[in-house]
């Protein structure tokens, strides 16, 4: 996927989780902010931050900008740019999905990849169904979280994760093929990992989840200032 119009800026202060206000050509500016998430590991005042211009276009919005991507400082390391648009994710994956460059174990060719796919009580990500007429159902989770090359999920407590997870395993057992894949949103990660330490319910279920029938997977990506690519798997780690 691509952004146009990026312009660097400096991270001040996230008054609330929607706004950010930055230093943008030597003037305070509020952004929005598209990720709801913490993100109080990257979103530190002085940081690096991409912002993506709509002023000419902008249709309903309130705020000209929008904040996609922040360079994370590292110790003895370069900075780590990483994409924080929360919509990021199933657009790339999408993309990977239609263009081959994901394929998702147990199934074939895809000729149907169908977005916000009803199940129950909830709206999955995807619905696909392969040339031999298989049937699958996908959620998709944007990571932001790392630490020395370990991303990690979730940031935060998500009962909304779990209850994907439960929904998978119910797909999986109807005889569906059933998936959940972690978009870790920057490169150079070694290993995925369950947030067990901020949300250890989260991480039982998805071990649960594993041990049902459904397939977890995790890839990186290639992140630019204006561009986001699924790259490649990254192992996952569910001890």
């Amino acid at each position: 996927m691509i952004y146009t119009n990026i312009r660097p800026a400096v991270f001040l202060e996230r008054p609330n989780r929607f706004i950010a206000r930055v230093r943008l050509d030597g003037a305070e500016t509020t952004v929005h902010v598209k990720n709801t998430g913490r993100c109080g590991e990257l979103l530190l005042p002085g940081t690096r931050v991409y912002l993506e211009d709509f002023s000419g276009r902008m249709g309903s919005r309130k705020l000209a900008y929008s904040l996609i991507a922040v360079e994370k400082q590292r110790e003895n390391a370069p900075p780590l740019l990483v994409n924080m648009d929360a919509q990021a994710p199933n657009r790339v994956t999408r993309e990977a999905l239609l263009s081959g460059v994901l394929a998702l174990p147990g199934m074939g060719r895809l000729e149907i990849v169908k977005p916000e796919a009803v199940f129950g009580s909830s709206r999955l990500d995807f619905f696909v169904c392969d040339e031999a007429g298989q049937e699958g159902y996908l959620e998709v989770k944007g990571v932001t979280l790392e630490h020395d090359g370990v991303a990690s999920f979730p940031d935060a407590p998500t009962e909304r994760g779990i209850k994907h997870l439960r929904e998978l395993s119910q797909l999986a057992g109807l005889g569906f093929r059933a998936y959940v894949l972690f978009v870790i949103q920057m490169g150079q990660m070694h290993v995925f990992r369950p947030n067990a330490e901020r949300h250890p319910a989260f991480a039982e279920a998805l071990r649960k989840a594993v041990s049902h029938g459904v397939t977890a997977l995790a890839y990186d990506c290639l992140v630019t200032k204006n561009t986001l690519a699924l790259h490649a798997p990254v192992p996952i780690c569910l001890e």
